[in-house]
């Protein structure tokens, strides 16, 4: 990653030096994605949505927490990166303790076996991890949850305490070769997972985003929607807070940091999104790694108020390619409440890109194909 005006904090008990980079996200390289590149001259026309075999696991449906819901919160996926199909995927839910395998077939999706990541309780209630982002690199996938404070506080201050610690977990999974069954999505056989709770720490030590850290996201504060890995180094894309006068913020730090405790060095980038059409700023609502660059699904910090409908244009795509920031689209509406929650590559073909969008709301994420012209 090209830094520039890097201002050195020192090096800190964690063993962690912080950078502030005071410009947008600066990225070598073209956008266009080989790995994604079609492998045919044309696409057929996409239906509406896309078909999902099985369920997308949501919340329980009650506390034996053997039957559950479809899920109505889909927040992220991420697949393997290769031309051609099927490819190996994990979708997560906000309201669930796990994610679930997904395999993406050229025309459908398949929901497969559910991995569970935490067992958090409070007083015999289950607590979810709020996991909102999935990103894929060299072989792992790796899920983090917002490292927020809940949305939706428990009874007691030790109740909401309790969530807020669920949250701030980031984890890597591997799989062995052959260890999903490629048809149906179920194991084959066990897959590692390496938990790390060590972001958490990063996020304190930036003295941008550290006063931040425990302030609910109603009031600015922070809120991971967005994650992706590239080259040793994990990106993590915020919601909010979204600083005034600077934007909103992408934190990064090596995995060796993340997952092994060793000394690294931690960046925190500030990105121009813009705002809605309401003129409320707006943070990272998904992110991934595309290309040597990122794409970028950008949304307002905090949801319209109640019955004032989601509009055109509140929600947009940038990439990061270049020496600034571009936006490649404006969003439509899909639904008055309907907020797009993930961005899922497909293929390119003739520097457009074919993709599929999740939101949170309707069922399953309701998968939606769209097409992002490249630059």
């Amino acid at each position: 990653m090209r830094r520039i005006e890097t201002l050195s904090e020192g090096k800190l008990a964690m063993g962690i030096h912080t950078t502030r980079v005071r410009a947008a996200l600066l990225l070598a390289g073209a956008l266009l994605a080989s790995t994604f590149a079609a492998p045919v001259t044309a696409w057929a026309k996409d239906a509406d949505t896309w078909k999902i075999d099985g369920q997308v696991r949501g919340k329980p449906k009650d506390k034996s927490g053997k039957v559950y819901e479809k899920s109505n919160d889909v927040s992220g996926i991420a697949c393997e990166t290769k031309p051609d199909y099927p490819r190996l995927c994990l979708i997560v839910d906000d309201e669930t303790q796990g994610v679930q395998i997904i395999i993406l077939k050229k025309d459908k999706l398949v929901a497969g076996d559910f991995i569970r990541l935490t067992q958090d309780s409070f007083e015999g209630k289950s607590l979810d991890f709020d996991g909102e982002g999935v990103a894929y690199d060299k072989g792992a996938f790796y899920v983090m949850g917002s490292h927020g404070q809940p949305r939706h506080p428990g009874d007691s201050d030790a109740e909401t305490a309790a969530k807020a610690d669920a949250s701030r977990r980031v984890f890597r999974i591997h799989f062995a070769p052959g260890g999903v069954d490629m048809s149906t999505g179920t194991f084959a056989k066990s897959a590692t997972v390496t938990p790390s709770a060590r972001f958490s720490d990063i996020i304190r030590m930036q003295p941008d985003v550290a006063p931040w850290a425990d302030k609910p996201l109603a009031e600015n504060g922070v809120s991971i929607e967005g994650i992706a890995v590239r080259d040793g180094q994990l990106y993590a894309g915020m919601r909010g807070p979204v600083i005034e006068g600077k934007g909103a913020v992408i934190l990064s730090a090596p995995l060796s940091a993340v997952f092994e405790n060793r000394p690294g060095q931690a960046g925190v980038q500030f990105l121009d999104l813009g705002t809605d059409t309401g003129g409320k700023a707006r943070g990272v609502r998904d992110m991934l790694a595309f290309g040597t660059g990122l794409l970028i699904v950008a949304g307002p910090v905090n949801d319209p108020p109640k019955g004032q409908p989601i509009k055109d244009g509140d929600y947009a795509i940038f990439s990061s390619a270049g020496p600034s920031l571009q936006k490649l689209m404006d969003l439509k509406a899909y639904g008055v409440k309907d907020k797009p929650e993930a961005l899922l590559p497909l293929e390119t073909h003739d520097g457009v890109l074919r993709a599929l969008l999740f939101f949170d709301g309707p069922t399953e994420g309701d998968p939606t194909p769209i097409t992002i012209k490249l630059p």
